[in-house]
């Protein structure tokens, strides 16, 4: 009941736009990837009057718009198979600061690596026992890291599994 009622208003507020499709606005990151999403958020869908294929706009910084330009047509296509024929004919980009007016204001998600998180002590200790028996101490380190490596692995695959 209340998705129905919520659906209709965000229609509503995405056709203002000249989005037909929501998907576009919902799914941005999975039809244009990550990278492309990270530079570029879509803002507006215009129709020419009596024309064929619409423009649609794309808000970015100017530091990413050379980047942008590069991929329009990687993006047109993605876009337009979600609209499932050639919907948008054209792309145009539009330039803002980081920070500013209300409408001019963007934010993106940048894709932060988190930091490789480290074995436990008892899976260093595991992996040194698994290592001693080696003779040559460049192959017993070697082998001692490559244990701890495939036993913290291991060890946070199965916490993953067991909540």
């Amino acid at each position: 009941m209340t998705s129905g009622l919520l659906q209709s208003r965000i229609r509503k507020a995405t056709e203002t736009r000249g989005f037909s499709e929501m998907r576009l606005l919902t799914h941005w990151t999975e039809i244009v990837g990550e990278q492309t999403a990270a530079m570029a958020r879509p803002i507006k869908v215009s129709y020419a009057k009596g024309g064929f294929g619409a423009t649609l706009v794309l808000l970015t910084t100017g530091s990413y718009a050379p980047m942008l330009q590069a991929e329009l047509p990687k993006i047109q296509n993605r876009v337009n198979a979600v609209y499932g024929y050639s919907a948008i004919s054209r792309i145009h980009i539009t330039q803002t600061a980081p920070t500013g007016f209300a409408e001019g204001r963007v934010q993106f998600e940048h894709v932060k690596e988190k930091p490789p998180s480290q074995p436990s002590p008892e899976v260093l200790a595991e992996a040194q026992e698994l290592s001693c028996g080696a003779q040559d101490e460049h192959l017993r380190r070697a082998l001692e890291k490559l244990a701890s490596s495939f036993l913290h692995r291991a060890d946070n695959t199965m916490k993953k599994v067991d909540p």
